[in-house]
């Protein structure tokens, strides 16, 4: 589908956002791909924010009363109309994070397997029975809804994110409140359309099961310090996870951080190049190095090095700079020129280090006035400290090694433990990388990207990625409350661990 990139107003009003949502309020939203205001959205007074957690907690008492599989009917619906806004909310991902259109449907995408994954989840909130020692007992683990979540969502990927952790968190029986990014709430505003559509037919949903809440660190405040929220899951930098782990944490709540990544690819002698080279392009350049899970360093075996970095250089030459709208696009804009301006200090950085810098300049010919640049490739001879630092760009760092052990030590020092991969045709390396010896990342790949994780299993990571895990596997178990129970069905009292307490 290929949208003119003066289409903008059309791209808004099919996501259902006129005047009441664009116009009249003190927050400036503007498109990455030109730097135009589209729009000026209003921000939720932070004096609401007790009102709003209140509503919210009535919401929780009515859903949790609703049985789970009845819950999942909700989040089927919520599929069905994703699927039917699916061009529409696309394209508005597109337009708010500058994203490539192709980028931007996959992330719809996302939303709907994850609404799959959740409704047969419905019925599979499964507890335990265990075996209890003492005759005529038994126990049993039972999971319950937590109450009141609160979603905060980064501008990089401003709508799977959320229903990553709503979808979950509404078949569990909790109650929501999003605060989507400052960048991004378009977006947010949007989904929350989309939600209320499928709540109406519905029909049994509480009002208030979901509320968007909009505005600067007030808000978030209120939202991150209230008891009355029981978990906080919140997707973004480090800096904001140190910020918002500890008042969590002051007062008991639950916390899901989902923070920064620097990931790495180990390229190893007997690997195939033209795989790892389509998949360091992807995986360094989509989303124009604006992803959590982009690639950051490449650590190559010391005789493939050379050929592998002129492969690279061909291939980001041929990559297409421009609108994300314009079909061809593989390169759109960073999210404003601060992000521009952080890439060329840290590629001055690297080349103070002895780095060799190829491309990362501005790009202004041929392409909106938003933020373009050409996506840099750094020869490093060693990892400093500028390559250990998350840069929300799109610089890669190549890095030699000799000897497996040497790769794996320098892919595991650095802060961040996101996603991993090694590209390689031994199964000895392949298995020694995922074993406990090898990655030390949430996520460890083989002959794969560390970028484009699917919905089936657990994302997230270890050290200061957060140690937060969403999606798949037994993620849902963050967004319950776990209780053990024992029934004694005999007409004694023992005691456990032969405790002898006899009046």
């Amino acid at each position: 589908m290929e949208i003119s990139v003066t289409d903008y107003s059309d791209i808004l009003s099919r996501n259902g956002l006129g005047a009441a949502e664009l116009s009249g309020g003190t927050l400036a939203v503007h498109t990455p791909i030109d730097g135009s205001q589209i729009a000026s959205v209003h921000e939720t007074p932070a004096g609401e924010m007790a009102a709003i957690i209140d509503n919210a907690n009535a919401a929780f008492r009515e859903w949790r009363t609703v049985p789970a599989p009845v819950r999942g009917e909700l989040v089927r619906l919520l599929a069905e109309e994703l699927r039917a806004a699916k061009d529409d909310l696309g394209a508005l991902v597109s337009l708010e994070a500058g994203k490539i259109l192709s980028e931007g449907l996959g992330e719809v995408q996302e939303m709907i397997d994850i609404c799959d994954f959740a409704v047969g989840l419905s019925r599979q909130l499964y507890g335990l029975t265990i075996a209890s020692e003492r005759p005529g007992h038994r126990m049993m683990e039972t999971w319950h809804p937590l109450g009141v979540a609160g979603i905060i969502t980064a501008f990089n990927f401003p709508v799977a994110p959320w229903a990553w952790n709503a979808t979950l968190a509404l078949v569990c029986g909790d109650a929501l409140i999003w605060k989507p990014s400052e960048k991004t709430p378009l977006t947010a505003l949007a989904c929350q359309k989309i939600l209320e559509r499928a709540m109406d037919k519905f029909g049994k949903a509480p009002k208030h099961l979901q509320q968007v809440v909009i505005g600067d660190a007030a808000v978030g405040e209120a939202l991150v310090t209230s008891p009355k929220v029981a978990l906080i899951s919140a997707t973004g930098s480090t800096r904001m996870g140190r910020a918002v782990a500890p008042k969590v944490a002051g007062r008991f709540g639950k916390l899901i951080l989902e923070l920064g990544g620097n990931n790495a690819m180990i390229v190893a002698p007997s690997a195939d190049l033209d795989l790892a080279v389509r998949a360091i392009t992807f995986s360094a350049i989509g989303t124009c190095g604006q992803r959590c899970t982009s690639l950051r360093r490449v650590i190559a075996h010391e005789s493939i090095r050379d050929e592998l970095v002129d492969r690279l250089k061909k291939a980001y030459a041929s990559a297409p700079i421009g609108s994300p709208l314009e079909a061809g696009t593989l390169v759109g804009p960073l999210i404003d020129q601060g992000a521009l301006e952080r890439m060329q200090d840290a590629l001055s950085r690297a080349a103070k280090d002895g780095g060799t810098v190829h491309g990362g300049y501005p790009v202004t010919e041929g392409v909106p006035a938003g933020a373009y640049v050409q996506p840099a490739i750094v020869e490093m001879p060693k990892q400093t400290e500028i390559v250990r630092e998350e840069t929300f760009a799109p610089i890669l760092y190549v890095m030699p090694y000799s000897e497996l052990s040497e790769a794996i030590a320098i892919q595991n020092d650095v802060p961040q433990g996101l996603s991993s991969c090694i590209f390689t045709n031994d199964i000895r390396e392949a298995e020694t990388f995922v074993s406990d010896v090898g990655s030390d990342c949430g996520i460890a790949n083989v002959n794969i990207g560390p970028s484009g994780a699917e919905i089936g299993g657990a994302f997230g990571g270890e050290k200061d990625t957060g140690g937060g895990r969403e999606s798949g596997s037994d993620a849902w178990r963050g967004y319950m409350r776990r209780q053990t129970n024992t029934i004694n069905y005999s007409r004694e009292l023992p005691l456990a661990q032969g405790v002898k307490f006899d009046l």
